[in-house]
């Protein structure tokens, strides 16, 4: 199983994880002739695609979606909540509604050789989720949107082998920045983002001793920058209860518009 982050930022979001048999986009946030670059750096076309999943409604997770499936009526796996958020996103245009799967009940689900499970997160959409992906040997997660994590959460990912993980803004960046005073306690609240500091003890709580690597990724474009990431989440690892250090696993922080290091699992 491999990994690349296509797109990862507060303005545009499209990951990419599969293995030899099975490819899957997570989120359609850029548009279809950057999803379709992107790929082509993978040795992939957009027809190779399986299937893509939405974690939810919001613009920088959804809005090549449109484009992307008239041209290829690739099936869509969401939310019910997220379905119906994406159906009422004008902007989006006309598509085949026939391919939106509704993940109603939030079970494990199987896309040809991928295990897929999507999980219950905090944020302010309809009904997001974030999803883990298995193949039966390897585990990973994509978490991003989140404005708390839980014990729930935690044990429902379980043992990882690699994570990309929000670290959405640097707090005092945030709290100097630009941003109106009710738009920073959005980002702020249990259904904002994850802070560097807060990505870093989320993380800390899921490492093990077969972690591969982590992705830090979504960072915002006002409220943060690569290097406050990867030094503060590195160093809640090592502060952490755990007998982990920040130097004991590579730590990628996704780039906004480039695609990453192919993560192999």
């Amino acid at each position: 199983m491999r990994f690349a982050s296509i797109a990862s930022s507060s303005s545009g979001n499209c990951l990419y994880v599969g293995d030899d048999n099975t490819h899957i986009l997570i989120d359609a946030g850029i548009s279809y002739k950057n999803i379709e670059a992107g790929l082509r750096q993978l040795d992939l076309q957009i027809s190779d695609i399986d299937a893509i999943l939405i974690t939810h409604e919001h613009s920088d997770h959804i809005k090549g979606l449109g484009v992307l499936e008239r041209k290829c009526e690739i099936p869509i796996y969401a939310s019910q909540g997220t379905i119906e958020g994406i159906l009422n996103t004008p902007s989006l245009g006309k598509f085949n509604y026939d391919c939106l799967k509704s993940l109603r009940d939030l079970s494990e689900f199987n896309i040809k050789s991928l295990n897929i499970k999507p999980h219950e997160i905090s944020h302010d959409a309809n009904e997001p989720v974030c999803y883990s992906v298995n193949d039966d040997k390897k585990k990973m997660a994509v978490v991003t949107d989140l404005g708390i994590y839980t014990d729930k959460l935690i044990e429902e990912l379980g043992k990882l082998d690699f994570i990309l993980c929000e670290a959405n803004h640097d707090v005092r960046m945030l709290q100097l920045g630009p941003y109106t005073y009710s738009l920073k306690q959005r980002i702020l609240s249990d259904k904002g983002h994850l802070s560097n500091e807060n990505s870093g003890r989320f993380i800390s709580r899921l490492l093990n001793d077969d972690f591969n690597s982590i992705m830090l990724g979504h960072l915002s474009d006002h409220n943060n920058m690569p290097d406050l990431a990867y030094e503060a989440v590195k160093v809640e690892i090592s502060m952490s209860d755990t007998k982990y250090d920040g130097l004991d696993f590579p730590i990628y922080v996704a780039k906004k518009n480039e695609i990453s290091n192919i993560i192999n699992i």
